[in-house]
């Protein structure tokens, strides 16, 4: 089970950490990736983590703004979101995935993340 949060409002300019936290199963056997969906738009990729912690993938529009890194030790995944701008504003979910045909799936492969958590709601004012 996944569970995202950390969400909240905070003005542009301003940060948040998100963090996603495993249950039920050990997640360093896992890549993990965050997902956001805007109101009235489609769910889009944002960044992810291979299960070492030792590659990532960002979107374009997040690129040198937001930081994905894990702890194991912990089962969590964290998203650190700099320099927030307003159509930043979204529901942030975290999916995990354990394919075996992947160190970290390409940002466009969504169905090989196998298990979604409910997300968190980030809004950011302008």
């Amino acid at each position: 089970q996944l569970q995202a949060s950390g969400g909240g409002l905070v003005q542009a300019g301003g940060s948040l950490r998100l963090s996603c936290a495993a249950s039920g199963r050990t997640f360093s056997g896992y890549y993990v990736g965050w997902f956001r969906q805007a109101p009235g738009k489609e769910r889009e990729f944002v960044a992810a983590i291979s299960r070492s912690g030792g590659t990532t993938y960002y979107a374009d529009p997040v690129k040198g703004r937001f930081t994905i890194s894990r702890d194991n030790a912990k089962n969590t995944v964290y998203l650190q979101m700099n320099s927030l701008k307003p159509e930043d504003t979204a529901v942030y979910s975290c999916a995990a995935g354990s394919s075996s045909s992947w160190n970290l799936p390409l940002p466009g492969y969504v169905r090989e993340y196998g298990y979604w958590g409910q997300g968190t709601l980030v809004t950011v004012s302008s």
